[in-house]
């Protein structure tokens, strides 16, 4: 059968593809124009999430979606773009994929639409910080609401790990750390998982999700802190000491933000990603372990492979 996957040119939605190629799958990818996917062999349609024909024509012969395609700018000069992809992009691909007769669609949100410490706890738009949580909540309420398309929806935490090609927001701050462009951080903390983890989870929730139901995919509870203290354990390089207080990161970001609205550069320190820190995003995987037989393993491998991927890529 052939299994439709949006995002293979970034950095989870790659290995989705790869994962589901290793189990025999034929694959086929939507991308951009200006997109590539490298070290894959893939079938590929290019195309938009805005872009209703180019979705039919993508999911025309398939009998399951993988939407991992995002726009996950924690900044954008105008944030209606997030809304037109995270949003309007998903409803699309929802439509044409009724249309082609596909018979499962797994969703990827964000741990960002869920309120610690699992998915039991009510949220609502109210509680979501900045263009992009907002945008993704309201794309799973499109999905949470298709009633005759079965839908799962997995919701990852923070991937790390090789081929994050932006990268993304976990993946700057590795990065950031390998250049020794962190000399300070703050008191905030994220749930760490293998994104080869993730991925095989995606693959869970298509063979064992149940139709409307959400997911988180994370593994390790760690604070920013204890994320660097590792990085420098791994590398030998040593670990930023000083602990910026957030009212100092907060005044950060306002200036920085307020710059790249002059500039058009995005900002160094996003306020919508310094207004996110304030808060721990520490969460259990248990039902997603109990469910679908999710079982990642600790991080620390997918670190010391994203550093060698960094490297071997001429990123730092």
């Amino acid at each position: 059968m052939t299994t439709l996957v949006t995002g293979a040119s970034g950095f989870l939605g790659w290995h989705i593809a790869r994962v589901l190629q290793e189990r025999g799958r034929n694959v086929r990818a939507l991308i951009r124009p200006n997109s590539k996917i490298v070290g894959l062999d893939l079938e590929t349609v290019t195309g938009d999430l805005r872009d209703d024909e180019s979705l039919h024509r993508a999911a025309a012969g398939c009998s399951v979606v993988y939407h991992a395609a995002a726009d996950y700018r924690l900044w954008a000069k105008d944030s209606g773009e997030l809304y037109r992809s995270n949003v309007d992009g998903t409803r699309n691909l929802i439509v044409a994929a009724k249309r082609a007769g596909v018979s499962r669609f797994i969703y990827t949100s964000t741990v960002g639409c869920i309120h610690p410490p699992d998915e039991t706890r009510p949220v609502s738009l109210e509680d979501m910080s900045g263009a992009y949580k907002r945008s993704k909540f309201l794309a799973e309420q499109v999905a949470l609401d298709e009633r005759e398309l079965p839908i799962v929806i997995v919701n990852p935490t923070a991937p790390i790990g090789d081929h994050d090609v932006k990268p993304t927001p976990t993946g700057r701050i590795i990065l950031d750390f390998l250049k020794g462009d962190m000399p300070a951080y703050i008191d905030t903390g994220l749930n760490l998982v293998d994104v080869r983890d993730v991925a095989l989870g995606h693959v869970l929730a298509e063979e064992k999700g149940q139709h409307g139901e959400r997911y988180i995919l994370g593994c390790e509870n760690l604070t920013l802190q204890q994320i660097l203290s590792r990085l420098a354990a791994l590398t030998g390089k040593p670990a930023p000491r000083v602990r910026l207080p957030y009212a100092v990161a907060y005044a950060a970001g306002v200036v920085s933000t307020a710059w790249a609205h002059v500039s058009g550069t995005p900002p160094r320190a996003p306020l919508d990603a310094v207004k996110m820190a304030r808060k721990k995003m520490f969460v259990s995987h248990l039902k997603a372990e109990r469910e679908l037989g999710f079982s990642p393993a600790p991080v620390d491998a997918a670190l010391s492979r994203a550093i060698d991927w960094f490297r071997a890529n001429g990123y730092c």
